[in-house]
């Protein structure tokens, strides 16, 4: 079974913060993979010299390099350091220009939901008791936020995350850390868009996060699908409802 930190409730905002942070960081090596001093096979600076020169701690750049080795863009040589591996993935981090339009928006949110819905699957019939725990904490975050009044946008991702993380296979998790920009945009514009008031569409987003917990919990794939579906497709209702009744 996995373990969790004794403090990892308690100072939430730190861990997320570093967790942003390293998301940075690991954009920034990204960029820098391929260019001069960083070709394939060069070796990478030293964790000292190249945090200094990102101007991070050192357990952040260790949280982006596990990144890029978990995804082949490096590898370790035992006594010798990171290395870039010989041929460099083509791919290059996705940002917000990737939503230029209304049908791009809503053409992401149709995705996260197949994708979502079988992340949400696979957690009930994978997770463990320490990521049923977190997947709970996320949720009483979120909505304590809304309930202080904040946008929750932050609380909102680190949910969704935890359901990617207890379903038993990374790239899911991975897809979700990639897409985080796009999903932190489509979530701020369905809060500053939405045509219901505020307070009844908060508490339907409560009650949609609860139904996917509570299937989770119970360990009961098809209920988590469908909840985890059905809160997707209320966002695109919440975001697109008035062009729909048009």
């Amino acid at each position: 079974m996995k373990t969790r930190a004794p403090d990892a409730d308690a100072t939430p905002q730190t861990h997320r913060a570093d967790r942003l942070l390293a998301d940075k960081v690991y954009e920034d090596l990204l960029q820098l993979l391929g260019t001069p001093g960083f070709e394939p096979r060069a070796r990478l600076p030293g964790e000292t010299a190249l945090s200094q020169h990102l101007g991070v701690s050192r357990p952040v750049l260790r949280q982006a390099l596990a990144r890029l080795r978990e995804e082949g863009r490096i590898y370790v040589r035992k006594g010798s350091g990171n290395f870039v591996t010989d041929a460099l993935p083509q791919a290059t981090p996705i940002s917000l220009s990737t939503l230029k339009n209304i049908a791009d928006i809503r053409a992401f949110l149709e995705f996260r939901c197949f994708m979502e819905g079988e992340a949400a699957a696979r957690a009930a019939r994978m997770r463990t008791a320490d990521e049923m725990h977190h997947i709970r904490r996320c949720r009483e975050r979120f909505d304590q936020a809304l309930a202080d009044g904040s946008d929750a946008i932050e609380e909102d991702v680190a949910f969704h995350d935890a359901v990617a993380q207890a379903c038993g296979n990374r790239f899911f998790s991975m897809t979700m850390t990639a897409l985080a920009p796009q999903t932190r945009f489509s979530i701020g514009l369905s809060r500053s868009l939405a045509g219901r008031p505020q307070g009844e569409r908060r508490a339907g987003v409560c009650q949609e996060h609860a139904a996917v917990e509570q299937a989770i919990e119970r360990q009961d794939a098809d209920a988590a699908r469908q909840a985890m579906e059905a809160h997707l497709r209320g966002g695109i209702a919440r975001l697109f409802g008035q062009e729909q009744r048009a």
